[in-house]
This record gives structure tokens, sequence and C-alpha cells, in this order.
């Protein structure tokens, strides 16, 4: 019989995995959903998200995906969409979980790459959901928010990795 019983260290992790993920949250609703370019916006939401479905396999991704995604739905009013996105994302990150994430160092090309696949594959899920929300098909939907915000994203990984202290 599994027992529920956490010992100090893993306490402390997830509190500061949740502490880390709030500011993340409040980060993107506060200050990168303001830094639009032609439209586009970086998402550190989902660079968290793949960060947690990396390091913790696909059920915390999954958990982290969908309560990061429900609290910036709150903050934007779109309710759904980002839950739902970032849940599918951080389920399928976790797929492909490091055996040591600790020892895990990307290049900076590594970082580009990885976040554009990543923001790719998450911004056209986004695109097509809030299509099917609000009945409509834009160009705009394609070139800033599918497109534009991959590359944005993509930058920002990169940025992360330039910063990255730990």
């Amino acid at each position: 019989m599994p027992t529920l019983l956490l010992s100090s260290t893993q306490l402390v992790r997830i509190l500061r995995t949740t502490l880390l993920g709030v500011l993340v949250v409040v980060l993107q609703w506060l200050v990168l959903n303001r830094l639009r370019l032609w439209g586009a916006y970086p998402d550190a939401v989902l660079l968290f998200v793949a960060y947690l479905g990396l390091t913790y396999g696909r059920r915390v991704g999954l958990i982290g995906g969908f309560l990061s995604g429900f609290l910036l739905d709150a903050l934007l009013d779109s309710w759904g969409l980002h839950a739902l996105a970032k849940s599918l994302m951080g389920f399928l990150i976790g797929l492909f979980a490091l055996q040591e994430p600790e020892a895990f160092r990307p290049t900076l090309g590594q970082a580009f790459l990885g976040g554009l696949v990543l923001a790719l594959v998450h911004n056209g899920l986004f695109v097509a959901l809030l299509a099917l929300a609000a009945g409509t098909r834009t160009a705009f939907m394609l070139e800033a928010l599918w497109l534009g915000g991959a590359l944005y994203t993509a930058f920002l990984s990169v940025l992360v990795v330039l910063v990255r202290t730990d």
C-alpha cells in the first residue's frame, strides 16, 4: 500500500516548484503579454510546463500544465483554452522525460529548436481551439499567434538557457 507521506525535501521541492509556477504565470500576465511584436508574444508558461514534463514526467507535466493553464485562463478570461493546450503539451513532453534532468544542459541551438518545435505544436493547437471557440479564422491567427508566437517563444527559451543559474 503506497504511503502519501512526503519527506521534508520533497515538500520543499513541491512548494518551490509551485511558487515558481505561480511567478511564471504572473510574469506572463503582467509583463510578457504586453511585450507584443506585431501581435505575437512569448509564452513563458509553456516553457515552464516543458520543464515540468522533462524533469518530472508526464503526470507532473499534465497536472502542472492544467494548473498553470487554468490560472492563466482565469487571469486572461479565456476559460479552458490555455488549460487544455498546456495540459496536452505537459503530457506529451512528459513522454520524453529525462533520466538525469540535473545533467541536461542544452546548447543555444538546441534551446532555440526545441522551443520552436514546442511552440509550433502548442500554438497550432491553441489557434485551432481559439478558431473553434471564436468561430473565426484570420491571417492574424496564423501569422502572429502561431508563427510569430512560436519564434518569440524560441528566442525566450534561448534567453532562459543563457540566464539559467543552477
